[in-house]
């Protein structure tokens, strides 16, 4: 699978759209951005397209129904609980940043991620 790489202007416009807020940090991932308050990733890039995490079903599929929104990820393997924001929208970031701040509220309620211990290498290393 084939991964794409966002434009330095959606990089841009991702990171003006992320709040400053406590537990929120932006941070690479494979080859791209997520979003992540307390470990958990609530935002991210997929190439151009900008995504967010909705746990609560009913307000992932109000928008779905948005024209131009759809599954987030790579098209054989959609993440589930994603949704794609419309590609219009980057012409209002006023309406992505709204999408973005109701990702962040519901995923900041999730617990707190914790760090995986790494395991040590065969032979004590």
């Amino acid at each position: 699978m084939q991964i794409p790489r966002p434009s330095q202007e959606t990089q841009e416009l991702f990171r003006a759209l992320v709040p400053e807020a406590p537990g929120v940090q932006v941070k690479p991932m494979f080859a791209n951005l997520g979003a992540f308050v307390n470990g958990n990733m609530f935002a991210g890039l997929f190439g151009d397209a900008i995504g967010v995490r909705l746990p609560d079903e009913t307000v992932r599929e109000r928008l779905l129904a948005e024209d131009g929104a759809g599954p987030y990820g790579p098209a054989e393997r959609p993440m589930g609980g994603y949704v794609s924001l419309p590609e219009a929208w980057k012409d209002d970031p006023d309406r992505l940043r709204e999408w973005i701040g109701v990702a962040l509220e519901q995923v900041g309620r999730m617990p707190a991620k914790e760090k995986k211990t790494r395991k040590s290498a065969p032979g004590g290393r």
